[in-house]
């Protein structure tokens, strides 16, 4: 052995993935974790405005007091739990429709590949375009909806006068001074842009689980609906939490779309929290104080929400096989002990 190849077999190589790892360790501690404290500290104190002075409060907690009384937060909170459920109830079933139409093992799909990327091909534009996208198509009085509704409505008067019926007003519908109409677009939206991601992910998921499996239940006789309901949804419950985590934190943080398709309105509502953050720290008196508090309430149910599903959705046949396996090696542990 040569004394370079001697050299080589004692060199150790860790201290360079620690160099590639350090741009990301150097961006994480600057923009996310620096901010996150910081966000933390400014929750006690009297921070308002750009170049005043900050004051750690007497009462610790009086900020949080005033953004758990402060009925605006308190609305925009509902609206923003009421929204993700309204986009994520149709996202996840149409994501598991589709997933079970492509994955399904006795049906040949022509074009596989092109539906696939239609579906997710709205996941790949940004909110804030697709937000700016759909109030012009729902303007006020001439926007490309408001005129096809107004189309509908003259060619159901033709028929009424047919029939000897009524007629219906023909005038363009203001889609932003409706709140169930903009509660409704805002959450279509979300849903929209969405459940293509939904469909790749769970549709990675079921080509995860091994084809013995499937195989056994064909043998077996078993139907579609069968080994769908049976096998496929109960081997996708770690897919199904994931999808479901990231859904929860993506949908309670939800802000582009509410607050670029029409400003959080009517009446606020489609104001969520990240809009009342938003505005409490960048316009009036730039209260960030209280914007920082609020986010911190916002991870608290957050971080409890996703706990609670971890919890709700562990794999109790796992957690029960650990016991056991515990238990078998503190038994051989206490009888080698004895010996």
């Amino acid at each position: 052995m040569t004394g370079s190849q001697k050299h080589l077999k004692g060199m150790s190589y860790a201290k360079y993935g620690y160099l590639f790892a350090l741009p990301f360790i150097i961006i994480f501690l600057i923009f996310t974790l620096y901010p996150t404290i910081y966000t933390f500290v400014l929750a006690f104190t009297d921070a308002h405005g750009v170049g005043n002075e900050i004051k750690f409060l007497e009462e610790p907690f009086d900020n949080f007091r005033k953004i758990l009384t402060n009925k605006t937060f308190l609305t925009s909170f509902k609206n923003t739990v009421k929204l993700w459920i309204m986009n994520f109830i149709p996202q996840i079933t149409l994501s598991m429709v589709l997933t079970a139409w492509f994955t399904a093992r006795r049906i040949t799909i022509k074009g596989q590949g092109f539906f696939k990327v239609m579906f997710y091909m709205p996941n790949i534009i940004t909110a804030a375009t697709i937000a700016i996208l759909f109030n012009a198509l729902f303007g006020y009085p001439d926007g490309p909806i408001n005129d096809v509704y107004m189309a509908i409505t003259s060619l159901f008067n033709r028929l009424s006068r047919l029939f000897g019926g009524s007629e219906a007003p023909v005038k363009a519908f203001d889609f932003f001074t409706s709140k169930t109409a903009s509660q409704v677009i805002v959450a279509f939206i979300q849903f929209w842009i969405w459940y293509g991601n939904t469909m790749i992910v769970l549709i990675s998921g079921v080509l995860g689980i091994s084809p013995d499996i499937y195989e056994a239940a064909d043998i077996d006789g078993a139907n579609s609906a069968q080994i769908f309901f049976q096998i496929t949804i109960p081997n996708l419950k770690t897919v199904l939490l994931y999808t479901l985590v990231t859904s929860l934190i993506g949908g309670l943080n939800m802000f582009d779309i509410p607050k670029l398709f029409n400003k959080g309105g009517p009446d606020m509502a489609t104001s969520t929290t990240s809009v009342f953050i938003y505005d409490k720290a960048f316009k009036g008196k730039q209260l960030f104080a209280q914007a920082a508090t609020a986010s911190i309430l916002m991870f608290i149910v957050i971080a409890a929400c996703s706990a609670l599903l971890f919890y709700l959705m562990r794999d109790k046949d796992a957690i029960a096989a650990e016991k056991v396996k515990k238990a078998d090696q503190k038994a051989r542990r206490k009888g080698m002990s004895v010996i």
